[in-house]
């Protein structure tokens, strides 16, 4: 749950500075958690095939708020498609691995249904709901400002 990288966000979705992250099995998808409680799925399949290639990129796939805290850990569970997350808020959630749609909380009364992700709901604490990231998203950069209004003292 210690700050591992600060990086620029890829969408409107401020990912923050990175807090935890894991791979499924095959190495296929990289998930990571945040400062701010986001988690954010990365295809790196084509970049570990051949990292040489500059057109093999990591992709940034789905953001989703998970936590209105720091996220401290989480992992994938490839065959059931779930991502169970946990953060300094105290909960342990679980997650749809494609989608980012929420499954609800360890503790809770009722049981998890994995089969439906038709039916969308939140958690309390958040309401954001997950953010598709498109293909050709880039990252924002700071953009450099130009001041063309100078005092020319010799004009």
């Amino acid at each position: 749950g210690n700050l591992m990288k600060e990086l620029l966000p890829f969408s409107e979705h401020p990912s923050g500075p990175l807090t935890a992250l894991c791979t499924d099995v095959f190495t296929k998808i990289l998930l990571t958690g945040s400062k701010k409680g986001h988690i954010i799925r990365w295809n790196i399949a084509s970049y570990l095939e051949d990292s040489q290639n500059k057109k093999n990129e990591i992709k940034e796939e789905l953001c989703w708020r998970a936590h209105a805290t720091k996220v401290v850990d989480l992992f994938i569970e490839v065959e059931k498609n779930v991502v169970v997350t946990a953060s300094t808020d105290g909960s342990v959630r679980l997650w749809h691995a494609m989608t980012g749609y929420y499954f609800g909380y360890f503790g809770q009364a009722r049981k998890f249904e994995l089969s439906d992700t038709s039916r969308l709901i939140l958690p309390s604490d958040v309401n954001n709901f997950p953010a598709i990231i498109k293909e050709e998203s880039k990252h924002m950069e700071k953009k450099k400002v130009k001041y063309p209004l100078m005092l020319d003292r010799d004009k």
